[in-house]
C-alpha cells in the first residue's frame, strides 16, 4: 500500500508520457519518408518532439543538430519527472542525473580531442543544470583540447579520472570514455545500496546489473573479433561487478581461443539461457543487448508499477525510442530501403 501511495501520482504521470511513445506502425510511417525534411515535419506532429522542432530551419537539418535536438526532449522529460517527484523518488533520479551528465561531459570531450569547438544547446535543461550539476558544460563545450577541458575540470571527480590517464602513452578517446563508465558503474553499484529502499535496491540491481554483465559480454566479444586482445588485457577493460554472470563464465568467455568457444561459453550463461537470440547462428550481440534490456525493463515495471521501476524504465525506453529516431532519419538521409530501416529499429 505505501507504494501504492508513493508512486500513484508519478506512475500516471508516467503513463501518460508512455502514451506518447512513437509506435512500430508510426516507425514505420516514419521509415518510408523520402526525406530528412519529411521526417522532421512527422515528428513535429508528435507531442514530445514538437516544441523543440517547430524553430528549426530546414538548412539547419544536419545530423549534429538534430541529435542535439533529439537530446534535449529526453532531459526535458527528465526534468519534468523530478519536478513531478517526492524527495524519495529524486533519491533515485539524482543518481539517475549522472548517467546524463556523463554523456554531455563525453561530447565535450569528444570536441577536445578534436581540436574543434562547438555550440552546445542546453535551453530547455539549463535550468535544471544550474540547480543540479556544479559543472559549467558552456565553458567544457568550448575547450579546444584536453589540457583545457581538464583544467576546467578541476575540483570535480572527473578531473582526477581524465588526469589518471596523462601516463597512458597516447591514449584514445575509448580509453577517456571507458574510464568515464568505470567511474559511473561503480559509483550507482555503491551508492544505491545506500541511498535506496530495498526494493528499489532489487529494481535497480535486476535493470543495472544485467546491463553490466551484458556490457561484459560485449566488450569481451569485441575484444575478441576486431582487436585480438590478450585474455589479460580483456580484464583489465572489464566493469568490476558481476550479477547474473558468474567469475568462471567470464572466465571461459575471455580465455576461448576462438568466437566459436566463446558463443559456446556464453550459451551456458543465464543470458544464454533466455533463449532471446540463436546463439548458434553467431549473430553480432548488440540485438542480444538490446533484447535482454527491453525485457528486464518490462518485466520489472510491470511486476512493480507502482515503485521507482516506472520511472526507470520510462526513462530507459525513452532514450533508445531516441536513438531509434537518429537511426531512422540517419537512413533516410543516405537513401536506406523503407523495409531495411525498420528491420534496424523494430526487433520482433
Amino acid at each position: 500500500m505505501g507504494g501504492l501511495l508513493a508512486y500513484s501520482g508519478i506512475t500516471t504521470k508516467v503513463k501518460a508520457m508512455e502514451s506518447r511513445f512513437i509506435t512500430d506502425d508510426g516507425f514505420r510511417e516514419m521509415a518510408s519518408l523520402e526525406s530528412v525534411p519529411d521526417a522532421v515535419e512527422f515528428l513535429m506532429r508528435i507531442p514530445s518532439y514538437a516544441s523543440i522542432f517547430n524553430s528549426l530551419e530546414e538548412d539547419k537539418l544536419h545530423r549534429g543538430v538534430i541529435e542535439q535536438r533529439l537530446m534535449l526532449s529526453l532531459y526535458d522529460d527528465f526534468a519534468k519527472l523530478y519536478r513531478f517527484s517526492n524527495l524519495s523518488q529524486r533519491k533515485f533520479l539524482d543518481l539517475y542525473f549522472m548517467h546524463y551528465e556523463i554523456a554531455l561531459l563525453k561530447k565535450c570531450l569528444r570536441n577536445a580531442l578534436d581540436n574543434q569547438k562547438f555550440d552546445l544547446d542546453l535551453s530547455v535543461f539549463q535550468e535544471f543544470l544550474d540547480k543540479h550539476s556544479k559543472l559549467d558544460f558552456a565553458k567544457l563545450a568550448s575547450c579546444e583540447n584536453l589540457t583545457e577541458l581538464i583544467s576546467q575540470l578541476e575540483g570535480s571527480p572527473y578531473a582526477a579520472i581524465l588526469d589518471n590517464l596523462s601516463n597512458v602513452e597516447e591514449p584514445t578517446l575509448f580509453d577517456y570514455e571507458m574510464q568515464l563508465d568505470l567511474m559511473y558503474f561503480k559509483a550507482v553499484w555503491k551508492i544505491k545500496g545506500r541511498q535506496l529502499s530495498n526494493n528499489e535496491k532489487k529494481v535497480l540491481s535486476q535493470c543495472f546489473g544485467s546491463k553490466l554483465d551484458m556490457l561484459n559480454i560485449q566488450w569481451i566479444y569485441r575484444s575478441k573479433k576486431y582487436y585480438n586482445l590478450s585474455s589479460t588485457e580483456i580484464y583489465s577493460l572489464l566493469i568490476p561487478v558481476q550479477y547474473h554472470l558468474k567469475k568462471e563464465e567470464i572466465i571461459k568467455m575471455a580465455e576461448a581461443g576462438n568466437l566459436d568457444e566463446f558463443y559456446t561459453a556464453l550459451q551456458s550463461t543465464f543470458y544464454g539461457s533466455l533463449e532471446l537470440t540463436d546463439l548458434s547462428e553467431r549473430p553480432d550481440l548488440e540485438g542480444l543487448y538490446e533484447k535482454v534490456l527491453n525485457r528486464i525493463h518490462r518485466i520489472t515495471s510491470q511486476r512493480d508499477p507502482y515503485s521507482m521501476a516506472a520511472l526507470n524504465s520510462y526513462l530507459y525506453f525513452k532514450e533508445l525510442e531516441v536513438h531509434k529516431i537518429i537511426t531512422v532519419i540517419e537512413s533516410i538521409r543516405y537513401g536506406i530501403r523503407a523495409d531495411i530501416i525498420c528491420s534496424y529499429v523494430i526487433k520482433n
